[in-house]
């Protein structure tokens, strides 16, 4: 026996209701929301199948958040396909010396672009993510750089006000800075595009060029010497790391007081390669884990909740017109509107009602800003 009119449509109200309000979304296929995704404090995460681009689960995926160093991640992007492996970059004293960490840069030293990409996503490292600014003009040239990239790989969500992710300290907050879990799922999907992006990520240790006092034997006066200073990736989840997880290819973590714990990963097993993001969490690695295992055990089996762009390719941005930047740039097909399958209670989108499957059509919500933190 069917619901009655009422009821029918008080439901399908409800439901569409759920539809535009921020909340956890997986597909109707999939199981109930395991207890390990429940337990996951993030104002916002996504798991997505880097193949097909499909979403397999999410919450608040297009929430403006403070990045943090997830930043780096489209630093790196942005500027891999510009800047050669063996391009020599001489950095500046205001670029040598970020708040945060470093790597510790001199003025005085020369460096290859490859030395840079290494410090900038296995250490972190802010004077590096600076300097690689040089080769462009400096600061400004580069973030333009940055978001047109940003919206040519279909991040709209995305506003970069500094190449390494650092807010307060420069006087950023989210309405000047800010990306998405969604977005940082689009942009390392591009990142595994580029071998030189991969093979820096996944580096757990390498050395740096750069300078220490020394004692001259002979003359015992001292004197200042080039060496190779060893660096290891702060990437816990890589081979032999902490939290080493099977199939780990690459990512990047991120930490400020006002962004929280920030990460964005891709694993592979067994033919699916999985990306994960997480921003404003209170802890990552078992976080992390918890939102791969779900993607590794779900992916080819259950309906998507909505996709990530395909990549566009790896022709580096050029901005023939830099104040054209800041237009709006089109939104993807699949997020203008999209059918999605969700579990009722966890931003249902999926009833039955007299028998017939109610399908409500989604259309992109507006961006919705946190209050910056």
């Amino acid at each position: 026996m069917g619901l009655p009119l009422r009821a029918a449509s008080a439901l399908v109200t409800a439901c569409m209701v759920a539809l535009l309000t921020p909340g956890t979304a997986v597909s109707a296929a999939a199981p109930r929301l395991p207890g390990q995704l429940k337990k996951i404090k993030a104002r916002s995460w996504i798991v997505a199948d880097a193949e097909t681009g499909e979403v397999l689960a999410a919450k608040n995926p297009h929430l403006h958040l403070l990045p943090a160093s997830t930043q780096k991640v489209l630093t790196a992007v942005t500027l891999i396909p510009l800047l050669g492996a063996d391009a020599e970059i001489r950095p500046t004293e205001e670029t040598c010396y970020p708040e945060g960490t470093k790597v510790g840069m001199t003025p005085k030293l020369t460096y290859k672009a490859a030395d840079l990409f290494r410090a900038l996503l296995m250490v972190s490292a802010n004077d590096a993510a600076m300097s690689l600014t040089v080769p462009q003009g400096g600061m400004k040239p580069t973030l333009d750089l940055m978001n047109a990239e940003a919206k040519r790989l279909g991040a709209n969500d995305t506003l970069a006000g500094s190449p390494n992710g650092l807010d307060v300290d420069l006087g950023l907050n989210v309405k000047t800075q800010h990306t998405t879990s969604y977005d940082l799922a689009v942009i390392l999907r591009q990142g595994l595009t580029l071998p030189d992006f991969v093979s820096y990520a996944q580096t757990n240790d390498a050395t740096f060029p750069a300078l220490r006092e020394v004692k001259d034997k002979k003359t015992k006066k001292k004197k200042t010497k080039k060496y190779k200073m060893p660096i290891y990736s702060h990437i816990r989840m890589l081979p032999t790391q902490s939290a080493a997880y099977d199939g780990f290819v690459a990512g990047k973590n991120g930490y400020t007081n006002a962004a929280k714990q920030t990460f964005v990963g891709a694993a592979e097993r067994d033919g699916h390669k999985i990306i994960i993001a997480l921003m404003a969490a209170d802890s990552l690695w078992d976080n992390a884990k918890a939102l791969f295992d779900y993607g590794f055990a779900n992916a080819g089996k259950v309906q998507a909740v909505e996709s990530l762009p395909a990549p566009p390719g790896t022709e580096p941005t050029a901005l023939a017109d830099p104040g054209a930047t800041n237009a709006a740039a089109p939104v993807p097909a699949q997020r203008k509107a999209s059918v999605n399958l969700v579990l009722a209670g966890v931003g249902g989108g999926f009833v039955v009602a007299g028998g017939a499957i109610l399908l409500v059509r989604r259309r992109r919500r507006p961006a919705i800003e946190a209050p910056d933190e």
